[in-house]
């Protein structure tokens, strides 16, 4: 019955998108949003109802959502005086929380498991897309904003996405989890340097300000995170716990001295915006798995759902208020940006396996390293185009990138899944 139901949304769907194109052709812009609005949730909700599709259903939501700020981008830019691309980076940090709160110190060892799949991981991941990014930004001659967008979401590191992706595809997780971990640490690093080095000719680069601004979005709420999984789970040993406690307020004591340099402010700044962090990313996530753990005795699947939905809704509004703010340059670049995304990912899944196949890595391995080079974390280059004040050009980019690798990455993750690797 329930396998019925599904069917029928499916085709209600292809009927609502067939009648949006005919009310497209007969001049009935209103009505065609409004049909492809609900041909779109149809879609999304139909699809879960088979297994090989289920995974599209997600991304299918984001489109809906990229509908209305396409058709009705008032409701999706600003709340009487509250502009809602402030919630951009707040949003980020609460997902970047949700990631760290399912990590430990033991997501990082197969670096010494597997040195040389993390080492290409790394070095491919900062080179292959910014490089192809620079390529790309140069052939099809954006506007310079446009450009930096591109090349941005090239900089930044993988995101959970790509760690999904190699479990579906049978790939090896383990590598992926770590090249993962390892890059978005050294992101603070890294991508603003990228960034001035090849975005440098398109817009001006503060590589202070963008290292400060991936410290509080990405660095912190993961350490926070962290210590939030500490004291949840209480499975780590009182030497391991101590160590952990003593090393991440440095962290934060180095996130200072960046904001020093980035603001030029004073010691007494330095020092209340330490105390800030201390409170927010140190103290607060302690109190909080502490009662967690005497509310729900432990049950960490409470928190994975109420983060994992924290995680969609909000990677699903970032999008939205996004393309709401740069609808009108959408208009004019909107499917050669498209395309251009596509290309860029597919080069980066293409070039990464390759490489990992000319350096005689097992095939687990070639996936793996497929999907970390050509899935990007662009929830990350989002924020940071927010943070430049350039949401509206910079943001374009991340903002089609990320639906579409996710797309591409199930479709691509399914095929390799039909295809196991003996072990």
């Amino acid at each position: 019955m329930k396998k019925n139901v599904y069917s029928l949304l499916l085709i209600f769907s292809a009927l609502l998108i067939v009648s949006s194109l005919i009310s497209y052709f007969l001049g009935n812009i209103t009505l065609m949003g409004w049909l492809l609005i609900g041909g779109f949730i149809s879609l999304a909700t139909g699809v879960r109802g088979f297994g090989s599709l289920k995974g599209l259903s997600y991304t299918l939501w984001i489109f809906a959502a990229v509908v209305v700020s396409m058709f009705y981008p008032q409701y999706l830019t600003q709340i009487g005086n509250f502009k809602l691309s402030r919630l951009i980076t707040p949003l980020l940090q609460l997902i970047m929380f949700g990631m760290g709160s399912q990590m430990s110190f033991n997501d990082f060892t197969g670096i010494i498991r597997m040195p040389k799949g993390v080492i290409i991981g790394v070095i491919a991941q900062f080179t292959v897309m910014p490089l192809i990014a620079l390529g790309i930004a140069g052939i099809f001659n954006f506007p310079p904003e446009i450009a930096a967008g591109i090349i941005l979401i090239g900089c930044v590191p993988s995101g959970l996405a790509s760690n999904v992706m190699s479990f579906l595809a049978r790939a090896n997780v383990p590598l992926a989890v770590t090249i993962s971990a390892i890059t978005t640490l050294l992101s603070p690093l890294i991508t603003p340097l990228l960034m001035e080095k090849l975005a440098g000719q398109f817009i001006d680069i503060d590589f202070w300000s963008m290292m400060l601004d991936i410290l509080n979005m990405i660095i912190l709420p993961i350490v926070a995170g962290f210590i939030f999984n500490l004291f949840l789970k209480r499975e780590a040993s009182l030497r391991s716990k101590s160590i952990q406690l003593i090393a991440y307020p440095f962290v934060m004591i180095l996130t200072g001295l960046v904001y020093v340099k980035a603001k030029d402010a004073s010691m007494a700044q330095f020092m209340i915006q330490l105390l800030k962090m201390l409170l927010i990313f140190y103290l607060l996530p302690m109190a909080g798995g502490t009662l967690f753990l005497k509310a729900f005795g432990g049950d960490k699947s409470i928190m994975e759902k109420i983060l994992s939905m924290v995680s969609m809704v909000g990677i699903a509004l970032i999008v939205a208020v996004i393309t709401a703010s740069g609808r009108d340059s959408l208009m004019s670049v909107g499917l050669l940006l498209v395309c251009t995304s596509i290309l860029h990912n597919f080069t980066g899944y293409t070039v990464g396996y390759l490489l990992a196949w000319l350096l005689r890595m097992p095939e687990r391995d070639r996936r793996t390293i497929a999907f970390e080079v050509g899935m990007q974390n662009g929830g990350l280059a989002s924020g940071l185009a927010n943070q430049m004040g350039k949401l509206a050009t910079v943001g374009l980019a991340p903002a089609i990138f990320g639906p579409l690798m996710n797309i591409t990455g199930s479709v691509l993750a399914n095929w390799w899944r039909g295809k196991p690797v003996k072990d």
